[in-house]
């Protein structure tokens, strides 16, 4: 299944002031070149290339190389200096990045001013930033892109590309920084393609029987953001926060493998920051939904076929105008391998009792049935394949939508691990204490990770995934987290839609920035972006000063406190009036604001 050339794993980076040269500890007698004062990539098969010892700026050891990106300076090289490994799938070696290094080709930047080293010192820290998101996964011998299934429906030709070429692109996260690399097929076991969201690896022993639960999700880059700046659907069918996620069960002569998906409901709609704690998401009007609903739909029935749509937003206000709008689509569609499932998960659950969610679960028995598994023996046989996914959504495709997978991906394990004749007859998943405890600490786990990488903090509703039962404990928690994506979503995340957009090629920097034409970094703020705050904490202040400080409260007093607290009110009117003015919006790929309905 896995044949070809493996990536070089750990490398020597060597620096000196004309030249990048990198030695795979394996394999000395090839060096990767990057000349710094031209920009080219060759291959030396000459011992001892490096070059004369005084001229070593520094040497690192490295674990691969993540690609080169253009900034003002000119090439930058990014290049993995920390790893974990995670264990192993099929007897290979999967590890998580721990870090990572952004470094010059240019050996000064004297030739830069004064502003353009501010724009280059915030665009390496936007790069950085991105790096050190929670978490870059990657192997350098297996194709972690890949479902199980997918690897096995593919010729054997297929495996004699170069990894970072072969992968499923939609999930290589460095697919734009290895685009100077692909040019040069010669490089290519230098290459190093990463995976963005969440992979586990737990050793288990049940009825005396060994076998590793491992879960892999790997989130789309197509139409990659954050929480509010990212929603619906873009015209080529790709949707905010896609996310594709296998859990596989490995014993030791059999695989089996089950895959579910996660997006944003497939039609254009927004639901931007304006300094109010909910937003009211809109659809878009004059976009041609139709279309693009289509298009994502036949990409999706092309790679997991028939699709069970399980939508859990609201039924009723704002959620619920999206949802009647996506059961007219599917309705509209009329095709055969959509099925439309909606469950109004706050109405049903309210007052704690998550207990009902198992109606959702007996209504979606019968296709988690008739979709099967993929099961592979060991000698490469193919048992059964996955007929169809579940494709499940809230608003934000991460606390609802994750306690849902978690429930159908436990009923699935349970008829996994019967087939595999690990669990006997009759036990299930829930009976057997230690094996539910892993499951549930591996799926909250995952749901925070998921949720920081696109929302900023971890999931809420994750002590029901946890402990099975939604508690007040829970409850603050959530309390605590929806506060903090409130100030996320409004304060920091235009900052890191930039940084993506950055690290994904959206936008491509040019020499003249700065000089010639002007940085999108650099905008100028409205009078009133600093007026009304500083109106309002001038306001905060007498209130409180008049409050405290007479020894006696008089009618000139009285009235002071009454012209101070209608400051106050009115400024924090004029200030949320105009919110969306005061919200930390992307600059470097501006937002389509579009009349709604």
């Amino acid at each position: 299944m896995l044949t070809g050339k493996n990536i070089y794993g750990e490398m020597l980076l060597t620096i000196t002031s004309e030249k990048f040269f990198v030695e795979p500890v394996e394999d000395i007698d090839n060096s990767l070149i990057l000349d710094r004062v031209t920009g080219s990539i060759t291959i030396s098969n000459v011992p001892g290339s490096v070059g004369d010892a005084p001229s070593i700026k520094e040497r690192k050891t490295i674990y691969g190389i993540l690609g080169t990106v253009r900034l003002l300076a000119g090439q930058y090289l990014l290049v993995v200096t920390g790893r974990t490994k995670i264990g192993n799938i099929w007897r290979r070696e999967v590890f998580r990045m721990d870090s990572a290094e952004v470094l010059c080709f240019s050996r000064s930047t004297t030739h830069l001013n004064d502003k353009q080293k501010r724009i280059e010192k915030e665009y390496i820290s936007m790069l950085e930033s991105i790096l050190a998101t929670p978490h870059f996964y990657f192997s350098y011998s297996y194709d972690l892109s890949h479902t199980i299934q997918r690897l096995h429906n593919i010729s054997p030709d297929f495996f004699e590309m170069p990894m970072y070429q072969r992968a499923e692109q939609k999930f290589v996260w460095n697919e734009y920084l290895l685009s100077e690399f692909a040019k040069n097929s010669g490089v290519s076991r230098f290459c190093l393609p990463i995976i963005h969201g969440y992979l586990s690896i737990t050793s288990c022993i049940l009825n005396g029987k060994t076998f590793s639960l491992i879960l892999i999700s790997r989130r789309s880059k197509e139409r990659a953001g954050t929480r509010l700046f990212t929603r619906g659907i873009d015209s080529n069918g790709n949707v905010a926060n896609f996310v594709e996620t296998e859990q596989i069960v490995e014993a030791k002569f059999e695989r089996a493998s089950f895959v579910q998906t996660r997006g944003s409901m497939p039609f254009f709609w927004q639901q931007y920051p304006n300094l109010k704690l909910k937003p009211r998401p809109t659809i878009i009007q004059e976009e041609n939904h139709t279309a693009a609903f289509s298009k994502h739909f036949e990409t999706q029935l092309m790679d997991y076929g028939r699709q069970v749509i399980v939508n859990l937003v609201d039924h009723s206000g704002s959620e619920g105008k999206l949802e009647e709008f996506y059961r007219k689509l599917v309705n509209e569609a009329n095709h055969p391998d959509l099925k439309y499932e909606a469950f109004d998960f706050h109405r049903e659950c309210s007052k704690l009792r998550y207990d009902r969610l198992k109606i959702l679960i007996d209504r979606l028995a019968y296709d988690l049935e008739q979709m099967s598994v993929t099961m592979i023996v060991g000698d490469g046989t193919v048992i059964s394949q996955q007929e169809g996914v579940f494709r499940t959504n809230c608003i934000d495709c991460l606390d609802r939508t994750n306690v849902v997978q978690s429930l159908l991906a436990r009923a699935n394990l349970t008829y996994i691990l019967q087939r595999l004749t690990i669990l006997k007859k009759g036990q299930t998943v829930e009976d057997q204490v230690g094996l539910e405890n892993t499951f549930k600490i591996l799926w909250s786990d995952h749901a925070d990770l998921i949720s920081i990488q696109y929302s900023g903090t971890g999931a809420l509703k994750t002590d029901y995934t946890r402990t099975g039962k939604r508690t007040k404990a829970g409850l603050i928690r959530d309390g605590i987290n929806t506060l903090v994506r409130y100030y996320k979503n409004n304060f920091l995340h235009g900052s890191r839609q930039d940084a993506l957009d950055l690290w994904l090629g959206h936008y491509r920097v040019t020499s003249e920035e700065g000089i010639v034409s002007r940085s999108p970094l650099e905008v100028k703020r409205e009078f009133k972006y600093t007026a009304f705050p500083l109106i309002l904490l001038v306001a905060i202040a007498m209130f409180f000063a008049n409050l405290v400080t007479p020894n006696e409260y008089t009618t000139g007093t009285l009235l002071s406190l009454i012209f101070w607290c209608s400051m106050v009110s009115a400024t924090l009117t004029a200030i949320f009036y105009n919110g969306s003015e005061y919200v930390d919006c992307p600059r470097l790929c501006p937002l389509l604001r579009s009349p709604s309905v």
